[in-house]
């Protein structure tokens, strides 16, 4: 079992490979003056099982071409089976086609990393469950909230409610809600462009209540801070968020400092700013990953990283 690592998140693949008890594999990434792409994998890989890091997010076209890159290199290596371990799956949002002549984004770059020659790919809360089945190789979805939930525990908050901002967490928000033993709630929201975003409707009753809003991804905190805002004029007593990848831009981050969200917890699947102006916790998950990785390679179930301990 070999790793090695791209430029989009090589701290959070030094993680992975201390948690799995290796050293990562030497590989020279370099530009050309006109932008190319040119990877060389220094060390030997032939016949070994590689897990290639890296998280497609910040400059996804860049990281995106390097990944697909280090995996034609890999595969001319020689190197048995190619597993590509994304952190975060890069245009994951553009899953469906909602509207005429638009693509299916999300779909491309599952053909892209197939036809260049990954064997299996392992991922972390992919933006919509159906992303798995635009793969004919196997891929292995790991989840983020068994490391969210336990930091969560250590509050101990009484009268919890968990919030799906939309409609569309619903699902994640349920699976929270038992894990955590809490209420649940629902924001309606009506999406006015890629940035700004309007609350309107509230279910579930959160008044004199700890919320916690619990969503897959958030980069400009639109959809966060308008539900925060109509939990805080239902009266709700704390308002947390946490969130799998953050991916914040200025704007989110003075959405964020500006709204009644007390804290954001979320993880290291992506790089992290230095947070100076506002309270966020980031958590790691790089153990969850090296034990899938590990798992993988001794041909060993993952189910079981599914559970949350007590």
């Amino acid at each position: 079992m070999k790793i090695i690592s791209g430029t989009g998140h090589r701290a959070l693949a030094e993680r992975i490979a201390a948690a799995a008890g290796v050293e990562l594999c030497e590989v020279d990434i370099t530009r050309f003056p006109d932008g190319e792409i040119f990877v060389k994998i220094v060390d030997n890989v032939r016949g070994d099982d590689l897990f290639i890091v890296q998280s497609v997010s910040i400059e996804p076209n860049n990281y995106l071409m390097e990944l697909l890159i280090m995996i034609d290199a890999a595969k001319r290596a020689s190197a048995d089976r190619i597993t590509a371990v994304l952190p975060y799956y890069g245009y994951a949002r553009q899953d469906r086609k909602d509207q005429p002549r638009v693509p299916i984004t999300a779909k491309l770059v599952a053909t892209l990393l197939e036809a260049a020659g990954a064997d299996r790919v392992l991922c972390c809360d992919l933006h919509a469950q159906q992303i798995q089945g635009f793969f004919d190789v196997p891929v292995d979805h790991l989840y983020a909230s068994p490391v969210i939930v336990k930091y969560l525990r250590s509050y101990n908050l009484d009268d919890l409610v968990v919030v799906s901002p939309d409609a569309g967490g619903l699902k994640m928000a349920d699976a929270y809600s038992k894990l955590l033993g809490a209420g649940i709630a629902l924001v309606g929201k009506q999406r006015k462009s890629a940035e700004d975003v309007e609350a309107n409707h509230l279910v579930g009753d959160v008044k004199g209540r700890n919320t916690l809003l619990v969503d897959d991804m958030t980069s400009t905190a639109g959809t966060l801070t308008a539900a925060a805002k109509l939990l805080e004029k239902a009266g709700a007593k704390s308002i947390r968020a946490a969130v799998s990848h953050s991916l914040l831009t200025q704007k989110g981050i003075d959405r964020l400092i500006n709204s009644s969200i007390d804290e954001l917890v979320t993880t290291d699947t992506v790089p992290q700013r230095e947070w100076d102006d506002f309270n966020v916790t980031v958590l790691s998950v790089a153990g969850i990953l090296a034990e899938a990785i590990c798992r993988i390679h001794n041909d060993q179930s993952v189910s079981s990283l599914f559970r949350v301990d007590k």
